[in-house]
């Protein structure tokens, strides 16, 4: 592919390093994390060790034993709602959120769970204020995602985790598009739960993911089994990270998360965010004057992660997808991104968008490329 800009779905390409890490790991680990006292044991351990204290000081966590590994925030977001929400429980969500957090939701609605579904403007951002508004007594969890997969709309999670802990309501932020190019502390942010994965803005590999759980919230797990802890025992272990993390771990994927962690630090995320968005800047200003082209999401000079979503008058989205792919060998998403609920409330169901995501590797040149292949592509429909 000459241009990929589907960060949004997985970044690419990775850093040299998490190639080399996973390589490595492959061919030199020869151990499972906790499951022996030889060197392969101990060598495994330690990378998963240190994969989860570079993921906590990324974040702001104090204790790395309060960050468990899973194989992606889908993952992570179930254990985090159905592993917390029982009968009569009462959840406010939003209506931006991705099938990764609805669908838990509704199944746990069809288990006696009720939630509340608030809206959100045209531009995909929901008021704090209409969050607040829906609290009830039985509100037992404030759960939204912190940047749209389909707008980029940047939600203000540190108000709402202020008002959430303020009202003793724990606060899940769902981080997939933001983990690793928005800066996110869980202290200063009052996050309580705080879901990733390790293959988009962290630019590990696919099949990792995280969940932070901040101490005083107990989760049931959904698996259990070795842990390589509490051997003796039938019992499920107490002590986390164990408790959540049963069966043996994908270390060389930790391994390859571990580096590309450490790519993103030695950048920082915040020079990671300013790429991004002076990216994202040129990728917009180089659309707006094409005819019959409509672009979705904030207004300019409000936050926005790196997704730009957009339609063409007479065409449907996966048809400028396929001509993109095809024509220009050019990669971007089209469609409604797992997320019907987001493209009801901006007007796009059910032909949804075409989405762009630049990354760190894309530059300037790419989005100029990109910007003349739709200006063809409008060309060639008239």
């Amino acid at each position: 592919m000459a241009i990929y800009l589907d960060n949004a779905a997985t970044s690419f390409p990775k850093p040299e390093g998490v190639y080399k890490a996973v390589d490595e790991a492959l061919r030199e680990g020869a151990g499972s994390p906790g499951r022996g006292g030889h060197r392969g044991g101990i060598s495994a351990a330690r990378i998963v060790l240190e994969a989860r204290e570079a993921l906590a000081h990324l974040f702001g966590i104090s204790d790395s034993s309060r960050l468990v590994f899973t194989h992606s925030a889908t993952e992570s977001l179930n254990l985090a709602l159905l592993g917390l929400l029982k009968p009569g429980d009462h959840v406010i969500t939003t209506a931006m959120e991705h099938n990764s957090m609805a669908r838990p939701l509704h199944l746990a609605s069809l288990q006696g769970v009720e939630v509340t579904w608030v809206q959100a403007g045209p531009d995909g951002f929901v008021p704090p204020r209409d969050i607040f508004a829906a609290i009830r007594p039985n509100t037992g969890l404030i759960a939204v995602t912190h940047c749209s997969n389909v707008t980029g709309t940047i939600q203000d999670v540190a108000a709402i985790g202020a008002a959430a802990q303020k009202a003793g309501i724990p606060l899940l932020v769902d981080a997939a598009q933001s983990a690793g190019s928005i800066p996110i502390d869980v202290s200063s942010m009052h996050i309580d739960m705080l879901a990733a994965p390790g293959h988009k803005g962290l630019m590990g590999p696919p099949g990792t993911g995280f969940l932070y759980i901040a101490e005083g919230i107990e989760l049931k797990p959904l698996l259990v089994g070795g842990t390589g802890t509490s051997s003796a025992s039938l019992y499920q272990p107490e002590t986390l990270p164990e408790r959540f993390e049963s069966g043996t771990q994908n270390t060389p994927a930790i391994a390859g998360l571990l580096a590309g962690v450490e790519f993103v630090g030695s950048i920082g995320v915040d020079t990671i965010a300013r790429h991004e968005a002076a990216l994202v800047g040129q990728l917009i200003a180089g659309l707006l004057p094409i005819a019959g082209l409509k672009v979705y999401g904030p207004d300019a000079g409000r936050p926005r992660g790196s997704v730009v979503s957009f339609t063409m008058d007479g065409m449907d989205p996966s048809k400028v997808g396929f001509l993109l792919d095809n024509d220009h060998e050019i990669a971007v998403r089209t469609g409604l991104h797992c997320a019907p609920n987001a493209h009801k409330s901006i007007g796009t169901y059910p032909a949804g968008t075409i989405r762009v995501s630049p990354g760190w590797f894309n530059t300037e040149s790419e989005i100029a490329a990109f910007v003349e292949a739709i200006e063809r592509i409008a060309r060639r429909k008239r």
